[in-house]
């Protein structure tokens, strides 16, 4: 067991990575660092065992909290999430397999490209379009819900935040409606990932069940922001994460 002042901290940062999560996804680049630096004696596979069993919880939490207050397009959300957790079970399957310096490059990438396209398309998930939910609107969700899972199983910080451009930028949601969406879907490669670490022993129960409560608690207010200032609030919100997320992963790499 770690120390005290350690777990405050912890839990300091897992609040905050529960804040972000409800709100724009993304919390886990915030969570993991904190787990990497206070339990350097356990592998990385019971590092983010632990973490998503925090996250669950923190993601559970805010669909919860969002059910009722944002209309849930069930016919799209349902494949995209079914697709997202098969392949969230293998990502968690193949995480000794898979270099982590190309996953790291490869996202570090895709988050540039996110950040500029969301910053130049100034009305960008500021309303949502007419959203159809026809045979090709199905097929992208559960084509990005697969990669996006895939990467979840196998790494996951920023997966909330990839899914939250997906539903804005390719299937015309606004920022509000994205942000629910998208944990609709994590809540699906979360539950995932844990079907694998549970039975592998990758998870320390008792500091992820304290972090997971203080994400609970983040979720709350990630959740009231997002409610009570609306899609634009989450995507300049989102837009500072972005930009947070490509220091973080450069200072990481370079």
């Amino acid at each position: 067991m770690i120390d005290e002042t350690t777990l405050i901290i912890l839990g300091l940062f897992a609040f905050c990575g529960g804040l972000i999560d409800a709100a724009v996804g993304g919390g886990g680049l915030v969570q993991i660092p904190a787990l990497l630096n206070a339990l350097p004696q356990h592998s990385i596979a019971t590092v983010l065992g632990t973490n998503k069993l925090a996250v669950w919880a923190g993601t559970a939490s805010s669909f919860f909290r969002y059910v009722h207050k944002v209309k849930f397009v069930w016919k799209l959300l349902i494949p995209t999430m079914l697709s997202a957790f098969v392949f969230a079970f293998i990502g968690a399957m193949s995480i000794a397999h898979i270099p982590k310096q190309f996953m790291t490059y490869s996202v570090l990438f895709l988050l540039i490209i996110m950040a500029v396209y969301t910053f130049l398309k100034k009305d960008l998930g500021a309303y949502s379009t007419d959203i159809k939910c026809g045979h090709k609107e199905i097929f992208l969700g559960i084509v990005f819900g697969g990669v996006i899972g895939f990467y979840d199983g196998i790494f996951g910080p920023g997966s909330g935040s990839f899914l939250l451009f997906l539903f804005v930028k390719v299937l015309g949601f606004d920022f509000l409606s994205a942000s629910a969406s998208a944990k609709v879907v994590n809540l699906g490669t979360f539950s995932a990932a844990l079907l694998f670490f549970i039975p592998t022993g990758h998870i320390l129960w008792e500091i992820g069940l304290i972090i997971a409560f203080c994400n609970i608690l983040g979720s709350f207010v990630g959740v009231f922001l997002a409610l009570h200032y609306g899609s634009q609030f989450i995507r300049i919100f989102f837009l500072i994460l972005l930009i947070f997320l490509i220091i973080r992963m450069g200072i990481s790499i370079f």
